[in-house]
């Protein structure tokens, strides 16, 4: 009796750890680029991702850098202070969108240029994603918006 009881308990456990492995991997084939990674410019630059990596990168539009080619078609520059990278993006760009403000974008690097294929919009002129925020604070760049206002 005892060993029916043991041997009943080892199925299922080995039954639950079977369904959770499919259920991951069910979720990772549903949706292969819901799990994207988040990094800096300055990532990007010291350690590349391969190709077929989709991720988002954040950080600052450089100033001077944002250049409205042929239709919708633009290029421009993200930083956070030490490295830089170049973004290709064809579409259309949120009202909010502008040199100097902070931008999240979706995509692959190719060539060494990240070629978006989404612009994350802000809420309004002072919200900034909490990843961008974490990765311009490391950088210094940086300056808490009570701060800001009180300097000015």
């Amino acid at each position: 009796m005892k060993g029916l009881k043991k041997q009943r308990r080892i199925q299922i456990i080995v039954l639950a750890v079977v369904a959770m492995v499919a259920s991951f991997a069910a979720f990772y084939i549903a949706a292969p680029n819901a799990l994207q990674y988040f990094r800096s410019p300055t990532e990007v630059t010291e350690n590349p991702p391969g190709p077929a990596e989709t991720f988002r990168i954040g950080g600052l539009v450089e100033e001077g850098s944002l250049v409205r080619g042929q239709g919708a078609e633009i290029t421009f520059r993200v930083t956070d202070g030490n490295g830089i990278v170049p973004v290709s993006y064809t579409g259309l760009l949120p009202d909010l969108f502008d040199e100097g403000e902070g931008v999240v974008a979706t995509g692959k690097l190719v060539g060494g240029t990240f070629e978006a294929s989404e612009i994350l919009a802000k809420h309004d002129e002072t919200y900034m994603p909490k990843e961008v925020i974490d990765a311009l604070k490391e950088q210094g760049m940086y300056v808490e918006p009570d701060a800001q206002a009180a300097t000015n």
